[in-house]
């Protein structure tokens, strides 16, 4: 049943969209926030009255490496995979005057967020294109920051885990700029192996700098779970990185230097890319 503009109460939104069953589930504990999920996967969360705030783990440890990389001022930003807008609005939010290119392949998707969770202000434009075509479009040294947080149902598209795909994100990032993805994975880690190796080489081989962001357990081999991975062609702030992983509610680490040499595999290339593993069952669903 569609929520009723002006209810007292808000209810539950589902809708067909293009990649599945959406569903906008209102949070009894806070007024004027939404849960989005497609298919029972959870795809954001979205707080209308806090743009700040950052339910999902691994959104915040988004936040935490843009945060540590760029301290202040606004920032020219790719985001790869729209779903509820949440890191868009969190950065609008922190970084007024930001410039924001969102891409979401779902148009219906993208229709009903703008109609239920409509962006604050300007600056942020949602462009309803697949995220690799998109970027091959995009010009040179365009953006500080791109973000890939793209999932189909609850797997990465096999077409943005080639290390082309790296490169098309290096080449749009300035000197200075940032990229970071949400991946998922599990213990022995072939699949997060992969794209270290292919951020390492787009990136600079041996000059890049790459770091993973994860809960200890993730990292032990003890649940399937995401996996933050940061790079670029200068130092990445790792003291503070860590500060702000280990004050975090759900801590994670910061493996770097020869703990990432040690889970770096062979870069993949378009003809083998795979997506990202399949989940085991509830590992991202809802109720």
């Amino acid at each position: 049943m569609e929520r009723e503009r002006g209810a007292a109460e808000a209810v539950p939104v589902r809708r067909d969209v293009a990649f599945g069953e959406a569903r906008l589930l209102p949070d009894v504990d806070r007024e004027r926030a939404w849960l989005l999920t497609v298919d029972g996967a959870p795809q954001s969360y979205v707080d209308l009255d806090d743009p700040a705030h950052l339910e999902f783990e691994y959104a915040r440890r988004i936040a935490y490496a843009i945060a540590s990389a760029f301290p202040d001022g606004p920032v020219d930003a790719v985001h790869l995979g729209g779903g509820g807008m949440m890191l868009p609005r969190w950065l609008a939010h922190e970084r007024p005057g930001s410039r924001q290119q969102v891409v979401e392949a779902d148009r219906e998707l993208a229709a009903l967020v703008a109609e239920y969770l409509p962006l604050p202000g300007p600056g942020v434009t949602v462009h309803t294109a697949d995220a690799r075509t998109w970027l091959a479009s995009a010009g040179d040294a365009t953006a500080d920051l791109v973000v890939a947080d793209v999932f189909g149902g609850s797997r990465v598209p096999a077409h943005l885990t080639s290390v082309e795909f790296a490169r098309d994100a290096a080449r749009v990032l300035r000197p200075d700029g940032l990229y970071v993805a949400n991946l998922a994975d599990s213990a022995p880690f072939a699949f997060v192996g992969g794209q270290l190796a292919n951020v390492r080489e787009a990136f600079g081989g041996q000059d890049a700098h790459v770091c993973l962001l994860a809960e200890p357990g993730v990292l032990r081999g003890r649940r399937y779970g995401n996996a933050v991975l940061a790079a670029a062609r200068r130092p990445l702030p790792l003291d503070a990185l860590a500060r702000l992983c280990a004050g975090d509610a759900f801590p994670a680490r910061v493996v770097a230097g020869a703990a990432v040499d040690d889970l770096v595999r062979r870069p993949v290339h378009d003809a083998a890319a795979v997506p990202s593993p399949e989940p085991p069952d509830g590992a991202f669903t809802v109720g």
